[in-house]
Order: structure tokens, then C-alpha cells, then sequence
């Protein structure tokens, strides 16, 4: 190839035009139309012209020439109707040669102007033939419908990312911006990314959209959200990524308030307990109560201690549509702002709800007691029961206080329990909890719980008590269920109880996880031999079944069978992966929300550990851990040391804080 050949190549999907200066083996330098000089492989070359430049022409003249060579070609592209060449040559299904084709579609002779403008023309629409650099092979009419549709899509495609993106920036600005005929598009693709973000199938939409509309942050996206009414100020987005159910449907609604309405429960071969006094204990907002207590004293030695769970099986059969519905949830979740019970209301707050004054059917535990409330005996039996005070934790509390027999005994009971599981190695963690809940502005309300008030303590106790009597119960008839077993902790910091709040914390990291089994083991966090969770079928399936086997060795129905067990196990193990945490993080952002307007204010910290350039440190008031600057501090594990809130953002989880 000698220097001034025209050639052409395809750079950057861009079809160059250009003319050999220098040839030095298999490399070429070029001059291209735009005055460029380009190092390029002969290889690379697409069309090699029949004519060529003056070797001694100018560097602009070559320029020059070259602009009016590519003018020629552009002009003669022009002329070619791909879609008419298309429906001439789309029958013959081979492959055609780059001079046949400029033959078909001009009538002059063939010069490198007309093959040039013919690789133009395929280069630049795909549609019609398949272009492999100087041969065309026309597409099946299928292939092409396919092409259109695909350039369709991608014409309606840009379409909704520039009307999009000007409809987006129009919200962001002080003035209404008109309709959009793409809005609900835009919202799902919006809505995807922020929910999802790179695992949303309309990811790379809402990112074309945003980036047309200069938008690049998730704050703003949710802001716009927000302003569009399809998120709330404070949406919980965990319910949405993790597609948890808020509402039940009107066919599981219909059914409950049938039963409601027929009420089916059978009182036949139960036990009439309705004449005790029998006590409920839950917190002030409560409304799904799921076990009460009852004490008679038998004689001056012993004590017959009852602890009655409601039983919803009687109504919730297994297999029915609530049922489904029950075990795709798994459990009911709790949250400063909602709940989302596991059992439609109809159910959880009314007829298996032991409220005050209802006759409900129960699974009681009967417990005989010695004078020093050990535990003796005890039978599992199938009554009736009528709650006839519905106390609160505070409310018990006083009544304890000003001398209530029956609230004494109980909490009597209750320590002389927890001494038992105290000295058979149980690990008490004495923690203060956090109460969060709303006003009725919607504002968060802060309050610390005392665990530890008698009311609390006791309530705890009889139903680690009766859940340890009711797995017994399990084992010693050979059924499975959910027994929740615990390993020895990896270090045991204390024995009994401990005031120190800092050894608690470290001893709670230092505690084996605990596992479900569908055999009964030891649990070396409660001290004891067996354990399972029946005391909350209401609220969590696991204590459902627990409730079903139980009621099959009182042969009130048939047994789950080990298969059976593991299977609903495997339906559980979704919804309830996510149960703890969509609480833990619901109570961490309204805590944080609350913050948000403390900006300044001192709270008393516990430094648990030092890192590098900080200290782990409790915020006590909130039982909120935070990460504490370390600059210029001289602090220990275990110091108390006063901060100040510096920043809170509920939305981004983020908490600043800095030595007061």
C-alpha cells in the first residue's frame, strides 16, 4: 500500500476516513478527515480505495480531500433504501458480496465511493442485514420484526428518560410541573432503585433517568418519593424489600369473622376452671393476650399453681386458610408505630384473645407447689377459663405493693424459679429496656423499662417455667417439636446476678447461639434440661405447634410427625430471618428520629471497648451503641463518660456523637 491510498475504518463505532502517510510493516499512519494523525494496524482497514491522494500534497489539501471524498459517499448513501433492498434480496437467505451489493443498488459503475456508501448505510442500520465488513446477509423476516420491536423499545426507551428526567427535575423545583404521561413508569423505576437498587429489575432505567436529571442521591429520590405520596415521611422500607404482608385478604378476613360469628369451640371434656380468679399481666398497649395465671392454695404445704395459654388451635385448624396465612407470616411483628399480628384481629384481639370477662378454651399447665414454691408435679390438661382482672405490669405492681395475696404468692413463685435456674448454671442478663411508642401526633415517646419490677420478673419466670414444663411434657411423649437448646457460654463473667451493667453487656457477647432442635436438650441460658416456645400462639407459629402436639397427646387432635416438623420448619425459616430484625431496626430508627430534635443535648455513656480510633460506647439512656472519637481521651472498658449528641438521621442511620 503506497502513501495517499484512501482507506477507511471503523473507530469507536464511527466509520474514519482517511489517507496513508507513512507505511512501516503491518502499521500505517494515517491522516484523517478531522487532521488527526492515527497509528493503526493494516488489519483494521474496512474499504481500501482505487483511487489516491497526491503523495505530494499538503497536510490540509489531503484534509481537505478527504472531507470532500466522505461528502461524495455521504451523499450517495443517501440514495440506498435499505428497506426496499431488504424485501428484493430477503429470499435468498445467503451471503452477498460487497460489489454485487453496490451492483443492486446503483446503476453507474461501482467505484470505492459507492462501496464505501454502502458499508455506510449497513453500518449504521442493523435492521435489515447482518454486515460482517464486506459481505451482507439479509435477516429472516422474524429476525426483523424483532429488530423493529427492539428499536421501538429503544425509541419509547429515550422518550421516557427525557420527559422523565424533565418531569423529575420539575418536582424538585418551586413550580408544579405539568403531567407526565410516564409518571407511573418513572415511580416503579424510582421506587425499584431505591427499594432494590442494583438487584431491581427496572435498575437501569431509573439510573438513565436520574442521571438525565441530575440526580444522584438516594436522599432526594426519597424525597421525590415522598412528595408523590407513594412513600410516607417515615415508611419502614424493610417491610417493602422483604415483601412482609400488611393486611390479610378479604377471603382469610371472611373466614375469621365466620368464625367469630359461629364460634365452634367446643367446651366438651375440658376442665371448668371460670371459677378462679384468674389474672392476665401484659404491657399498657396490649391487646392480643395470649396466657393468663391462676393460684389456689390446697392446703398449708402445697400451692396449685396454673398457667393457662389460650387455645387457639381449638379455632385455627391446621391446613385451613388462616392457618397458611398464619405460617407464611410465622410470627406477629411488633413496632413502635404498627403491628402486623400473625392471626387476622377478628382472631389475635377477640375470640383467641383472652380478654377480660370471655370464656376461652386454654391448654393449662397445672403446677403443684411445695412450701418453698418448687415445683412438685404438674399435669397438661384441656379447660376453660374467664379472666376476671386484666392487669397491667404497673397496675400489678401496686397491687403487690399494697398487699394483693394472690400477686405475692405469684412473685414469690416467680424468684423462688429463677433462684432454681440461678444455681443450675442459668446466665441472667439484667439489661434496661427501651420502650418506644407514638403519641398521638406521631411523635416518638422514649421511656426505660424496668425488667426487673416484680410484676415483669414474675411474668418472665412462670412462662420460662411453664414453656420448660410443656417441653417436658413433649419429650416424655416422644414428640417433636421446636425445643430450643443453648450451648455452655464461651466464658462464663459472673454467677447468679450482677448489678454491673458493663459486665452484663460483655457477658451477652459472650453467650453461644442458641438453636432449635427437634429433640429436647439442655439450654444453659435458662439452666434447664428442656425448653420450647408454647406460651404465644397468638403471636408465633412455633408456639402454635408446639400447642398442636400438645393438644394431640390430649388427644384433641393428630401429632405433627418429625417430616412434618422439619417441613414447617422450612417455611419458617424465611419470614422469621427477618422478623428480628425488621423490629430491631423499626425501634433503632424512631429511637434515632427522637434524636433528631436532641441535637445538643448530654447523655451518659458506658465505654465497652477500644478500637483504634475510637470507643464503643452505650448510650444508657437509649441502650444505643455508638462510636466515640478517641482523639485526646484516656478511657478504659467499663468507664462511664457524659457525650453529646452532634448528629441524628433517622433515614440514613446515621448518630453522631462527641465528649460533652
Amino acid at each position: 500500500m503506497k502513501s495517499g491510498t484512501i482507506i477507511e475504518y471503523i473507530d469507536q463505532q464511527k466509520l474514519i476516513c482517511a489517507a496513508v502517510a507513512d507505511v512501516k510493516g503491518k502499521r500505517l499512519r494515517l491522516i484523517t478527515e478531522s487532521d488527526k494523525e492515527v497509528s493503526l494496524s493494516a488489519s483494521r482497514i474496512s474499504l481500501t480505495s482505487d483511487d489516491a491522494l497526491s503523495e505530494s500534497a499538503s497536510r490540509s489539501t489531503m484534509v481537505e480531500a478527504l472531507k470532500a471524498t466522505v461528502a461524495r459517499r455521504e451523499s450517495l448513501k443517501q440514495e440506498i433504501d435499505l428497506k426496499e433492498l431488504w424485501e428484493l434480496l430477503n429470499e435468498e437467505g445467503e451471503w452477498i458480496d460487497l460489489t454485487t451489493m453496490a451492483e443492486y443498488c446503483f446503476s453507474e459503475a461501482v467505484t470505492s465511493d459507492h462501496k464505501s456508501a454502502i458499508i455506510r448505510a449497513f453500518f449504521e442500520n442493523r435492521t435489515w442485514f447482518k454486515f460482517d465488513h464486506d459481505r451482507f446477509l439479509p435477516y429472516t423476516p422474524e429476525q426483523v420484526e424483532q429488530m423493529l420491536a427492539k428499536k421501538r423499545e429503544e425509541e419509547r426507551r429515550n422518550k421516557v428518560i427525557t420527559e422523565g428526567a424533565a418531569w423529575l427535575k420539575g418536582l424538585l423545583g418551586d413550580k408544579k410541573p405539568g403531567p407526565c404521561d410516564h409518571a407511573m413508569e418513572i415511580i416503579t423505576c424510582l421506587k425499584g432503585w431505591y427499594i432494590d437498587e442494583r438487584e431491581s429489575r427496572h435498575f437501569d432505567m431509573a439510573k438513565a433517568v436520574l442521571s438525565e436529571a441530575n440526580i444522584n442521591s438516594h436522599e432526594t429520590v426519597f424525597r421525590i418519593l415522598v412528595k408523590l405520596e407513594v412513600f410516607d415521611e417515615n415508611e419502614n422500607i424493610d417491610l417493602i424489600r422483604m415483601e412482609v404482608p400488611r393486611n390479610f385478604s378479604d377471603e382469610v378476613l371472611q373466614e375469621a369473622k365466620k368464625l367469630v360469628e359461629e364460634a365452634p369451640v367446643s367446651f366438651n371434656g375440658r376442665r371448668d376452671l371460670t371459677h378462679l380468679s384468674t389474672i392476665t399481666i401484659d404491657g399498657r398497649y396490649t391487646t392480643d393476650y395470649d396466657d393468663a395465671v391462676t393460684i389456689e392454695r390446697l392446703d398449708d404445704r402445697k400451692t396449685l399453681l396454673g398457667v393457662h395459654i389460650v387455645d387457639v388451635a381449638e379455632s385455627v385448624k391446621r391446613g385451613s386458610l388462616i392457618d397458611r396465612r398464619a405460617l407464611s407470616r410465622g410470627s406477629s411483628i411488633y413496632m413502635p408505630d404498627q403491628k402486623i399480628p400473625m392471626l387476622p384481629s377478628d382472631l389475635s384481639d377477640n375470640l383467641c384473645s383472652l380478654v377480660e370477662g370471655a370464656v376461652r378454651p386454654c391448654i393449662s399447665v397445672m403446677i403443684t407447689l411445695n412450701r418453698f414454691h418448687a415445683v412438685e408435679d404438674f399435669e397438661v390438661v384441656p379447660t376453660i377459663v374467664t379472666v376476671r382482672r386484666q392487669l397491667t405490669y404497673t397496675g400489678a405492681n401496686t397491687l403487690a405493693k399494697e398487699g394483693d395475696e394472690d400477686l405475692s404468692t405469684l412473685i414469690k413463685i416467680g424468684q423462688a424459679f429463677r433462684k432454681k435456674r440461678l444455681d443450675s448454671g442459668a446466665v441472667h442478663l439484667s439489661l434496661p429496656e427501651v420502650n418506644v411508642h407514638l403519641d398521638e401526633e406521631g411523635n416518638p415517646v422514649i421511656s426505660t423499662v424496668d425488667r426487673e419490677s416484680p410484676s415483669r420478673m414474675m411474668v418472665a419466670e412462670l412462662m420460662i417455667m411453664s414453656n420448660w414444663l410443656m417441653a417436658s411434657f413433649l419429650a416424655r411423649h416422644s414428640l417433636p417439636t421446636f425445643f430450643r437448646l443453648q450451648p455452655d457460654p464461651k466464658e462464663r463473667l459472673f454467677k447468679g446476678e450482677e448489678p454491673s451493667l458493663y459486665l452484663n453487656c460483655m457477658q451477652r457477647k459472650q453467650l453461644s447461639r442458641a438453636y432449635i432442635s427437634q429433640k429436647a436438650g439442655h439450654h444453659s441460658g435458662l439452666g434447664l434440661d428442656a425448653y420450647t416456645t408454647a406460651s404465644s400462639p397468638i403471636r408465633r407459629y412455633y408456639d402454635l405447634v408446639s400447642q398442636r402436639q400438645i393438644r394431640s397427646v390430649l388427644g384433641l387432635e393428630e401429632p405433627y410427625t418429625e417430616d412434618d416438623v422439619a417441613e414447617v420448619s422450612q417455611h419458617l425459616d424465611i419470614p422469621m430471618g427477618s422478623i428480628g430484625r425488621i423490629q430491631s431496626n423499626r425501634r433503632r430508627y424512631w429511637i434515632l428520629k427522637y434524636l433528631e430534635s436532641k441535637i445538643g443535648e448530654r447523655v451518659e455513656g458506658l465505654v465497652l471497648d477500644k478500637r483504634r480510633h475510637s470507643f464503643q460506647v452505650l448510650l444508657l439512656d437509649y441502650m444505643m451503641e455508638v462510636m466515640l472519637p478517641a482523639s485526646g481521651l484516656s478511657l478504659k472498658s467499663g468507664d462511664m463518660v457524659q457525650t453529646v449528641i452532634q448528629h441524628a438521621d433517622a433515614r440514613k442511620d446515621n448518630l453522631a456523637v462527641f465528649v460533652g
